[in-house]
């Protein structure tokens, strides 16, 4: 009797949920995307991108990044380069023109573009012999700072095959200044290693750049120092003694200082700390203070000013903070707008860019700093207009060691009624340095608004390690992996279910990478309290994952905190694989087979550990030929996203762990 009322309320459920518009696959797969920004100097017009994804059922190819223009006089926008997609939008410092980054059909490499703010057809202006990988603009206009790679040392065979040389076949970023108006050669600044970052000073006599020992990728996480050029000569006149992770170098009004967007020190995972250093070198100096949040990019106002985008929680916004960390105070501070990056005029105008849990990221823009009104400038994904969507709201609750408080953002069902229980899916971000913040929570693996108008709640945990709460809530889970910062999911789950929110009995998990990592863990050390998993590019060996990254070093400072020699049954015991024994959720277990930060071979250990100890399991391991941390292509996400749905529809919303395995056929476009 207990089964048979079972099922009829789950068909109650679906039909319920049946006659809400919900997001679907298909939306996700066709939703545009604003990705940043750019604002003029005289707060005219904003250049910005908008992503804009390939037919799913074509060819499976990535999203194309085109270029826009909004008049804010007049409001209107019009796509003004779509032929090919752009990065780097910028104003051409003295001109009246947008330069961006862009390689058309048929060439080999990128080229500096240019466009009239009138439209009209873009002008190339530079290419080099290599894709230019970063640049900046002199303040006159006329001469630009590129970063491109050099490969310095191919190896020669008289042989009719050429073996790969692992790790030592790196291409190095090599930085260079050219005049645009001129036809003389590119020059090359006098650096050993490889430069990322780079940014002219306001008097045009210097450059600040960043450069990492080699070209690895844990050289570029750990190991980039700022150093400071003269722009004439090529050659290094200052030694920046930066530590750790860095995101940003920007030079004052003045030429006399930089702040840097860098980590505390270097144990620090994130680069959300705001240091004030002399353009003659020197200290460091942290103006970070108190903030229990994470800066997450900085503008100088002027000399005695910088602006910031910053998060605090599940919060967003823009504020200013003085050079010596005094009077720091928000512009526009907002809990419903997740804003990802901001630009300025130079009088009291801003753009930024930010979706809300009702709509994707969009384009908006603050007049006047005075009144500081956001105004929402573009609506890439109308169709949602006809779209029933589950209510988003922030969740507090207790850890379990009385530490903390944790906070997570939920997505009730559709038309959620309360005291009924719901089928839960919990949705876990990688890093663990990152966080939810509280805007549009949908994409092809986040089942948000798909999952919530199919019946499910979903629910997103910003688990200790999280950022967005100071530096000592993100060092917390230093040393602990699956530690508490787990439990911190499972306290999350617990806490809906006393609501009356969660069906105990039918709880699933998934995510990505560290989260991917998260769904192994409660498929096995909790598999009893989980009725379905869906992994993705995960972990679950940690030695093997030690050596078999391309990220041991950042592992190690910023996570484990102990040698793997030192630790090797610490680490076995924090390996999912170890709790096999105990496992009993179905999973499946997704991954791109060219990861090269969590090798596709973590995914194959726990598939044969599973499939070899516990058979009667449900288990499936799908590897996605051509894609790496995370699926980039269209047909490549759109499979995952309905595959995924697909668990958790045989597993979870049944609870039936003894059901039969998805069919490996998908079904007919909706």
């Amino acid at each position: 009797m207990k089964k048979i009322w079972l099922m009829c309320l789950v068909m109650s459920i679906s039909a319920q949920f049946a006659l809400a518009q919900g997001i679907t696959a298909e939306d996700v797969a066709k939703m545009r995307n604003v990705t940043n920004s750019a604002m003029s100097p005289d707060g005219r017009f904003v250049a910005y991108t908008l992503s804009v994804p390939a037919d799913y059922t074509g060819e499976n190819s990535p999203n194309s990044s085109q270029l826009h223009i909004l008049n804010t006089q007049n409001g209107t926008s019009r796509p003004y380069f779509t032929t090919s997609s752009v990065s780097q939008i910028t104003f051409r410092p003295q001109k009246n023109t947008i330069t961006f980054l862009s390689r058309r059909q048929g060439e080999s490499s990128n080229a500096v573009y240019e466009l009239d703010i009138n439209g009209g057809e873009a002008v190339k202006l530079f290419a080099h012999s290599s894709n230019i990988l970063a640049y900046d603009w002199h303040p006159d206009g006329n001469q630009i700072v590129f970063a491109a790679s050099e490969r310095e040392n191919t190896p020669k065979s008289s042989l009719s095959y050429s073996p790969q040389f692992y790790e030592e076949d790196f291409s190095t970023r090599k930085a260079f200044v050219k005049n645009i108006t001129t036809n003389v050669t590119a020059k090359a600044l006098d650096v050993k290693g490889s430069i990322y970052m780079l940014a002219w000073s306001p008097n045009g006599q210097q450059i600040a750049i960043s450069v990492a020992p080699t070209s690895s990728v844990d050289d570029m996480f750990m190991r980039q120092s700022v150093k400071i050029v003269n722009a004439a000569t090529g050659a290094v006149t200052t030694n920046i003694d930066n530590k750790g992770k860095l995101a940003q170098i920007v030079w004052a009004p003045d030429n006399s200082r930089l702040a840097i967007l860098g980590a505390k020190d270097l144990h620090d995972p994130i680069e959300g700390n705001i240091h004030i250093v002399s353009a003659q070198g020197g200290g460091l100096r942290d103006i970070t203070g108190d903030f229990q949040g994470k800066f997450e990019r900085i503008l100088w106002k002027d000399a005695n000013a910088i602006h910031f985008l910053a998060s605090e929680g599940v919060a967003t916004g823009i504020g200013t903070i003085r050079p010596d960390g005094s009077n720091r105070q928000w512009i526009f501070k907002s809990d419903t707008h997740a804003i990802s990056n901001f630009d300025r005029s130079s009088g009291n105008a801003y753009s930024f860019v930010a979706s809300t849990p009702e709509h994707p990221s969009e384009l908006f823009t603050i007049a006047d700093t005075r009144r500081a009104t956001p105004q929402k400038r573009t609506d890439n994904n109308p169709w949602l207009q006809g779209k029933t969507l589950g209510k988003q709201e922030i969740i507090t609750y207790n850890a379990r060691d009385g530490k903390y408080d944790i906070q997570g953002l939920l997505i009730y069902p559709v038309n959620y009624q309360a005291g009924t229980s719901y089928p839960l899916i919990n949705v876990i971000h990688g890093g663990p340095e990152a966080h939810y913040s509280n805007g549009w929570l949908t994409a092809y693996s986040l089942p948000g608004q798909m999952a919530a108008g199919k019946g499910y709640a979903v629910f997103y945990p910003n688990y200790r390690g999280s950022t967005g709460r100071g530096n000592e809530f993100t060092y917390s889970s230093q040393g602990d992996m699956a530690g508490k910062e787990f439990d911190d999911i499972v306290d999350g789950v617990d806490h809906l279910v006393s609501l009356g929110i969660a069906d105990t009995k039918r709880v699933g998990v998934t995510g990505g990478s560290y989260g991917g990592y998260a769904s192994a863990w409660m498929s096995t050390y909790y598999s009893q309290r989980f009725a379905a998993a869906v992994m993705f590019v995960g972990i679950s060996n940690n030695i093997s994952k030690w050596g078999t990254g391309d990220i041991p070093e950042e592992l190690y400072l910023v996570h484990s905190r102990k040698r793997i020699w030192d630790n090797w049954q610490g680490n076995l015991e924090r390996s999912p694989i170890y709790y096999v024994d105990r496992s009993q959720t179905p999973i499946l277990i997704m991954h791109g087979a060219d990861d090269p930060r969590v090798h596709p071979a973590q995914s194959m250990e726990l598939y044969r550990h599973l499939k070899v100890r516990k058979p009667e399991v449900p288990v499936r391991l799908i590897y996605y030929p051509g894609e790496g941390h995370g699926n980039v292509n269209s047909g490549s996400k759109y499979d995952y996203n309905l595959r995924m749905l697909q668990w958790f529809d045989t597993y979870l919303k049944t609870g039936n762990a003894q059901a039969e395995k998805p069919s490996l056929d998908l079904p007919e476009k909706r």
